[in-house]
């Protein structure tokens, strides 16, 4: 890729603008003549304190209502009809009513249209059974397909999806957001805040929901021998005060704490000594990523995480290396992979080190080459 623009129009289509694709997106309006309009349906894995974001790029964010549950009708949409100089569309996997507009519309007009996705398992409720056809449709039908990773690809594949218009854009966050240096006596100070002086913290960021799989880290945390290790839990969700009288009965020191800034969070990584992703597969989830695990890997975090997690699936954790991946909903596994990193400290140090190297090429530089590789395939095969 040599940085010159290319003479397309593109629109590109999503349900919101979160801190993590900033940056990504300032790249493909740097190389582009590109438009992002955001359906404004903030989904319920966000933490509503967290702001509309908006970078150096052309975005707006478009208003709409709830027609039903899961369902937001965004009129805005509809100028996007009547804007004819569009070659290509991108729209996300999510939002039902804009994912269907945006591709009849991209058809009607006969543009190609390109998704963006990082399913790699069909959620099994009722709705999205029903709907499966459809969703395999739009695969089928989408001119090319740009993915979070390996294991995306494979799944599609298996789906019978031509490999050739499958395109990896590797998952990254802003490496500079998250490798901020911390201050020895800054990290001493926080941990005595938060009553973690001279012990190892096992650090968890996200939703506190069945679906994270928190349940099997308290069992583990709990089973553990020799002098317990402090557990911090950091987010909100409808799981709190049950798990937190759980973790009250399990008798190790904890601490949850309530939304912390983005830019801040840099802070608690740096205290961490394992990172801990324990999601499991429910009916209506399979973790897509896990962007907190490039997060805590910037602070040198080593990560275990189970198979149920994209992250795990598509190539940054390598297990044994930066990291311990073990199979969902194993107790058993999860505390043997906590104790040894606990009473190994060579082994904890070395892998913190992998972490850190292994992440610096995650990076939204990287991740755009999946989708100019994307917009290359589609201006080649359709003479745009």
């Amino acid at each position: 890729m040599d940085g010159t623009q290319i003479p397309l129009h593109i629109a590109f289509v999503t349900n919101m603008c979160t801190h993590y694709v900033i940056r990504l997106f300032e790249i493909l309006s740097q190389r582009y003549s590109i438009d992002f309009y955001f359906t404004g349906g903030f989904e319920n894995y966000w933490e509503k304190k967290n702001k509309a974001w908006l970078g150096n790029f052309n975005g707006v964010y478009l208003k709409g209502f709830l027609l039903a549950p899961k369902l937001k009708f965004t009129p805005g949409l509809f100028r996007l009809g009547f804007m004819k100089s569009y070659t290509i569309f991108i729209k996300t996997l999510d939002d039902r009513f804009a994912l269907f507009f945006i591709f009849s519309l991209a058809k009607i007009f006969r543009k190609p249209f390109v998704l963006w996705t990082g399913i790699w398992s069909h959620p099994l409720t009722f709705f999205h059974q029903l709907t499966f056809k459809i969703t395999k449709g739009i695969y089928q039908h989408s001119e090319a397909i740009i993915v979070y990773g390996e294991h995306v690809k494979r799944y599609l594949i298996g789906l019978g999806i031509s490999e050739e218009k499958i395109f990896c854009a590797p998952h990254a966050v802003d490496n500079r957001d998250f490798n901020q240096d911390v201050p020895a006596d800054e990290k001493r100070e926080l941990k005595k805040q938060l009553g973690a002086e001279g012990r190892k913290i096992i650090l968890y960021v996200g939703r506190l929901e069945t679906c994270k799989g928190l349940d099997y880290l308290v069992e583990a945390a709990s089973q553990l021998e020799d002098e317990k290790p402090f557990v911090l839990f950091i987010g909100t969700g409808t799981q709190k005060d049950r798990l937190e009288e759980k973790c009250k009965a399990a008798k190790f020191p904890y601490a949850f704490l309530k939304h912390i800034l983005n830019n801040e969070l840099y802070r608690y990584y740096a205290i961490g000594d394992i990172f801990v992703l324990p999601s499991i597969t429910t009916k209506d989830f399979k973790e897509p990523w896990g962007l907190v695990i490039n997060e805590a890997m910037n602070q040198g975090c080593p990560v275990i995480t189970t198979d149920a997690v994209g992250a795990a699936q598509g190539g940054l954790v390598q297990d044994g290396k930066n990291g311990f991946i073990v199979p969902e909903k194993d107790t058993n596994a999860l505390k043997g992979a906590i104790a040894k990193l606990l009473k190994d400290e060579s082994h904890r140090r070395q892998m913190a080190q992998s972490a850190r190297e292994d992440i610096q090429s995650w990076t939204p530089e990287h991740m755009s080459s999946g989708f100019e590789q994307a917009i290359d395939f589609v201006q080649q095969r359709y003479a745009l």
